[in-house]
């Protein structure tokens, strides 16, 4: 599904809180400034805890509301980590209106028959099982609000598989389907929608990786690529849902 440029008009997000996975770097950190930059407090959730002081001190240097910062490990984290997660962003806010699951493991590009057994389990830990995880404890939050949204990150490569993808194509099809799955659960229960959104060619250190002789001039930046981020976290898209969008 391909989504309109969408114009989101200044304090579109007030009031809002949005929860963002991977907030320390790349699109996630520009999510987390952009949806600061229309009014949401956003809770930034990572596993860098100095790279999420920078981005809370540029959130609060651009006169966004002040973010909270929940660190950890989706590699290492067990379930009691995520129970604990959620008491303490209840304690504070009570409710989320959004959360964007942006975090995501590359693991190795090489043929399945080379693959490394940990290097797998590693990418699908971070790219599904915490996302499961992480949902699972915050849905009760997402429901408290008036209206949420849940937006998984998908990829071009989660949709149609390719060669020497290996685990991230994979995880990104499970996405593709944990979506759907929690979607259809939800459809007439409560008022929360969820949505993929599947990024495109973008210029940040996973991409850099992937394809390392790529000129990352001929890429869009994160912050070309908002306007989709934006439309499906806020209330332009209540009617949106069980869809897979791309930014570009």
């Amino acid at each position: 599904m391909k989504q309109r440029i969408f114009k989101a008009p200044k304090g579109y997000l007030q009031e809002k809180v949005i929860a963002v996975t991977g907030a320390s770097d790349g699109i996630g950190a520009v999510a987390a400034k952009t949806f600061a930059s229309y009014g949401a407090t956003i809770i930034l959730i990572g596993r860098s805890v100095p790279k999420l002081e920078k981005v809370y001190d540029e959130i609060e240097a651009d006169g966004g509301p002040t973010p909270g910062i929940y660190p950890i490990c989706f590699e290492k984290a067990s379930e009691k980590n995520y129970s604990e997660l959620h008491d303490g962003i209840a304690e504070v806010f009570g409710s989320i209106d959004g959360l964007l699951h942006s975090a995501a493991l590359l693991g190795e590009r090489t043929p399945i028959e080379n693959y490394a057994a940990k290097s797998w389990e590693a990418v699908m830990r971070v790219n599904v099982s915490s996302q499961f995880m992480l949902t699972k404890a915050l849905l009760p939050l997402l429901k408290n609000s008036k209206n949420a949204s849940i937006i998984f990150t998908s990829s071009s490569v989660g949709r149609v598989g390719k060669a020497y993808w290996g685990a991230y194509a994979v995880s990104k099809f499970a996405i593709e389907g944990l979506s759907q799955v929690l979607s259809n659960e939800l459809e007439g229960t409560c008022n929360v929608r969820v949505n993929c959104i599947n990024p495109g060619a973008s210029r940040t250190r996973m991409r850099a990786c992937a394809f390392p002789a790529e000129n990352p001039n001929t890429i869009k930046k994160p912050e070309e690529i908002m306007s989709s981020y934006l439309y499906l976290i806020g209330d332009e898209s209540i009617s949106i849902s069980g869809q897979s969008i791309d930014a570009q």
